[in-house]
């Protein structure tokens, strides 16, 4: 081929290419849409073949199993179950829902594939729209009956029932903030005083260094000790306040030492001026200090937010509170497949869910520095 019919066909394809993508020339459209969205195909695609992979090897274990026990009558019997049982888990919600007991006893419980997870999804909202209406009803045939408990200066009546999956997910977001807020009560203060202060800053350095690597379950048991104790004639939620506090005492260590570095790094004249001046300590701080070490400071709550997420998990899940941490523990020893897919709908949920705090506390660094 020529060198002018090769241009001559390389322009014809570029005239096709800005005909199917009017924005064609704009970059921007491919690399934020075009590619993340390529990325995410080639992901699911990936996913569902992995899955599919591991399900057709489990399944030649259960149907070689069942051939070597009772024959090729049984292999037969199993094979019929298991394809029955694939049809219908990577169908509808309806097909997915529809799984007879011996289809669920002899399905191979294996990586869920896409669209189990999907149904996993479904079947999650539609148990959470359940219990919603029992609430729901619960608290419309005992409002006369609370009203009279209430007046009469008696315990009312409260909803017991087992929460749902949307439940669980508004207890570990409760948990996590009450636990950030405890990490930004204690560290920031702490941070303040301690950068303002050299002598200090060496002595309390050891603590820092000790405790910060410490694993969450450590803080937990050191938390439960004490609180079990503390609250032992409280009615008040005991898992509630474990879970709390220790997310706060693993996360608040990066917020302490980026607040400590900022001040202490807050230029020498302005502290200088603000001697002249004879401010006191307050004004000192909340004019001079705090301004300049802000940056630093919303890195570390960036830092703590993104720690006690994670570590809340397995803080719920040791404090039997009921959250995501406990949902997921409860679905893995059920072992079930529809178990497994609830676990990976947990995963992409708690991923999302961090994911959205992080930019919301970007958000808010930018809008206070800006400011």
């Amino acid at each position: 081929v020529s060198i002018e019919n090769e241009e001559t066909l390389l322009s014809k394809i570029v005239g096709i290419l800005k005909t199917l993508l009017p924005d064609f020339k704009n970059i921007s459209l491919v690399n934020n849409i075009l590619i993340p969205l390529g990325s995410i195909i080639a992901f699911l695609v990936l996913w569902h073949l992995g899955s599919t992979s591991l399900y057709n090897a489990e399944a030649g274990d259960r149907i070689a199993v069942a051939l070597k026990s009772g024959g090729e009558k049984e292999a037969a019997s199993v094979t019929a179950l298991i394809e029955s049982a694939k049809s219908k888990i990577n169908g509808s919600y309806a097909e997915f829902s529809s799984l007879t007991p011996m289809e669920k006893k002899n399905i191979p419980n294996t990586l869920p594939t896409p669209l189990v997870v999907k149904n996993a999804a479904i079947g999650l909202w539609k148990d959470h729209l359940i219990v919603k209406a029992d609430k729901a009803t619960f608290i419309t045939k005992t409002a006369a009956l609370n009203k009279k408990l209430k007046a009469q200066g008696k315990t009312v009546m409260t909803y017991t029932g087992r929460p749902s999956f949307i439940d669980q997910v508004k207890t570990s977001l409760k948990t996590v903030f009450a636990g950030v807020l405890i990490a930004l009560l204690v560290a920031v203060p702490t941070g303040i005083v301690v950068g303002l202060n050299d002598k200090l800053k060496s002595s309390f350095n050891w603590i820092i260094q000790i405790f910060k690597p410490v694993s969450p379950v450590v803080w937990f048991l050191l938390v439960f000790m004490v609180v079990k104790t503390v609250l032992r004639n409280s009615d008040m939620d005991k898992s509630f306040v474990i879970s709390m506090i220790a997310v706060g005492l693993c996360s608040m260590w990066a917020t302490l030492v980026n607040t400590s570095m900022g001040v202490s790094s807050v230029d020498k004249d302005y502290m200088n001026v603000a001697n002249v001046l004879r401010l006191n300590f307050f004004n000192k701080v909340f004019k001079i200090v705090l301004p300049s070490a802000l940056p630093l400071i919303f890195t570390g709550l960036r830092i703590t937010v993104s720690v006690a997420w994670m570590v809340l998990i397995a803080i719920e899940l040791l404090a039997q509170s009921p959250g995501l941490g406990l949902f997921v523990w409860e679905e893995f020893q059920n072992g079930a497949t529809d178990s497994n897919a609830k676990i990976i709908v947990a995963m992409f949920l708690i991923g999302l869910i961090g994911f959205l705090l992080d930019r919301i506390m970007l958000s808010v660094q930018k809008l206070l520095s800006f400011a």
